[in-house]
């Protein structure tokens, strides 16, 4: 099992940043790659970025690339999400998430951390 715990989400105003943190731990090194997620109210869970945990390779979704960086410490089992510009449409839970290498989905997740974009 891995267990994965989010903080740093906040309220911040229009044009602000956060950085959310994700801690994982247990079983971490059957972790392959290492995801945020969002889910606005009223709408789907929809991925934000990936990392790979081995090599750190990336992956943004097209609504906030250019505006968040994923990355992550391996020595700390950390993976960090850096967003700026942020707008109200970026108001959503954030979950960090664990896939596994022989799974086609993600295993585990977080029990989220709330932004909220004021404007």
């Amino acid at each position: 099992q891995v267990q994965l715990v989010e903080s740093g989400g906040g309220l911040v105003q229009a044009g602000g940043s956060l950085r959310l943190a994700c801690a994982a731990s247990g079983r971490t090194f059957s972790i392959y790659i290492m995801g945020w997620f969002r889910q606005a109210p009223g709408k789907q869970r929809e991925f934000v970025a990936t990392i790979k945990w081995s090599g750190g390779s990336t992956t943004y979704a097209d609504s906030t690339k250019g505006r968040v960086t994923i990355s992550r410490d391996n020595a700390k089992n950390m993976v960090y999400l850096q967003m700026n510009s942020l707008k109200s449409e970026d108001t959503a839970v954030y979950y960090c998430a664990a896939k596994a290498r022989w799974s086609s989905g993600y295993d585990y997740w977080g029990q989220g951390t709330q932004v909220t974009v004021s404007s």
